[in-house]
């Protein structure tokens, strides 16, 4: 018995074919597009909303700034220093992805590029780090 590797391929582009076009007049992809009255139409990207990640970002990043001066501006206590910037580091990374997950279910945490995911959070990330390690040494609670 002689397999055909052609025909194979034959098979699995058929195969994909079929599945791809749900109705079976074979209309592609784009006429269906135009058929299909549930979906609203795609609205333009208005410029009030055009930077609107970006934007939120930089405000976090220059937060974190103001944070990270006022609490570095003294000198922190010796005692368990090391131990004390982990703990509020996990702190903030864990609210912090409390955040994303909250985002990710009410649907906002989309990006369309790799930066601006990469940029929105990291910066969340370092916001809510320097807003532990602010509420840790400036509270008087624990230190």
């Amino acid at each position: 018995m002689s397999w055909n590797f052609f025909e194979i391929f034959d098979i699995i582009v058929d195969a994909m074919k079929l599945f791809s076009s749900s109705d079976p007049s074979g209309s592609t992809s784009s006429d269906r597009k135009s058929l299909n009255y549930d979906e609203k139409p795609q609205k333009k990207e208005s410029k009030k909303y055009r930077y609107f990640t970006e934007k939120v970002s930089a405000v976090a990043l220059t937060f974190a700034a103001f944070l990270f001066f006022f609490v570095f501006k003294d000198p922190l206590p010796a005692q368990n220093y090391m131990e004390t910037v982990v703990v509020t580091s996990l702190i903030g990374i864990g609210i912090s992805f409390l955040v994303f997950f909250v985002l990710y279910v009410l649907e906002l945490y989309y990006f369309k590029t790799l930066f601006k995911l990469l940029f929105f959070s990291c910066s969340v990330i370092v916001f809510f780090i320097s807003a532990a390690l602010y509420a840790y040494f400036r509270s008087g609670w624990f230190v």
